[in-house]
């Protein structure tokens, strides 16, 4: 009667050790190959959201880039792109940072265009071997924009008298507050056009003979739909991530790689509405986020 216990536990034991087993080499044997998914998502930036909205920057997502090409067994990596654009130096870091691992792994990248990848979203689409958009998809819009406000005249009639003292000829351009210069204007200009014409080079560079048309149609900053990209040979075709991954590699598991949030988001924090800090000043700077967010989007009738 005394061992009754004892055996009694030790089948319990087993029986728990039984049940835990299977699934551990369950779960091992599962380690296949593996097709990592980073998302993309939201405009451009050098300067991360503050608040829980989505932005693109090489700070925001290297960590998720790095661990999407250190699994074992890679199949490919996928580019989720769903981005209006927006700073052309950080669309080039992100996009040269995919290449430099995707070279170094030895792995191809495919990306897959959602509602929109436009000017520095196709900047990143173009970091891909392959791309590929559905047929509704905003697609291109190879430019560069320059925008902001003329303030001057609500200046002069509200009294106000504007005082800036500089060391160097050109150290106050573009501003705001006084009328336009012809000559900052034709400075702009000059930048601009060194700009589209790096993005074009890279268009040219990572697509090759795939597209089809001249410079001054495919880089006149005009957006096509994606059936209309396919057509042009900014995408290589018409699909979805799941639909193209699960017909390219039928074995692979399709895992999501998320980059990292922002600061008040990691901490379950909505914004300064949200009780952050209650400060004037970070209320003030959700609210021009959040402007210059949706002016991007909306750009796509998003």
């Amino acid at each position: 009667m005394s061992d009754k216990p004892a055996q009694k536990l030790a089948g319990t034991l087993s029986d728990k050790v039984s049940r835990k087993l299977p699934g551990k080499l369950a779960e091992r044997a599962e380690r296949g190959p593996v097709v990592p998914v980073i998302k993309l998502h939201g405009p451009i930036t050098p300067m991360p959201s503050p608040v829980n909205r989505p932005s693109i920057s090489l700070q925001t997502v290297e960590s998720a880039l790095n661990r999407a090409f250190s699994f074992d067994r890679l199949s490919a990596v996928a580019l989720s792109v769903n981005s209006p654009g927006g700073a052309a130096t950080q669309s080039a870091l992100v996009a040269e940072r995919v290449r430099e691992l995707a070279e170094d792994k030895d792995v191809p990248v495919l990306a897959f265009c959602e509602d929109v990848a436009a000017s520095g979203g196709y900047w990143l689409a173009c970091a891909g071997d392959e791309i590929y958009a559905h047929a509704s998809s905003m697609v291109g819009s190879v430019g560069v924009l320059s925008a902001g406000f003329g303030l001057d005249e609500l200046l002069r009639r509200a009294g106000i008298e504007r005082r800036v003292h500089t060391a160097g000829e050109h150290k106050s351009r573009l501003d705001p507050f006084r009328p336009e210069d012809p000559e900052d204007v034709q400075w702009l200009q000059g930048m601009q056009r060194e700009l589209h014409a790096q993005f074009a080079d890279w268009v040219r560079g990572r697509r090759g003979e795939a597209v089809s048309g001249a410079d001054e149609d495919l880089f006149s900053g005009e957006v096509w739909t994606g059936r209309r990209a396919a057509e042009l040979g900014l995408v290589d075709g018409l699909g979805t991530l799941r639909g193209v991954v699960s017909r390219r590699f039928p074995e692979a598991h399709v895992v999501s790689v998320e980059p990292r949030k922002p600061l008040l988001a990691r901490l379950g924090v909505a914004g300064p509405t949200g009780g952050a800090s209650g400060l004037f000043a970070g209320a003030v700077d959700a609210v021009l986020d959040r402007v210059e967010h949706r002016a991007m989007w909306s750009r796509f009738g998003l």
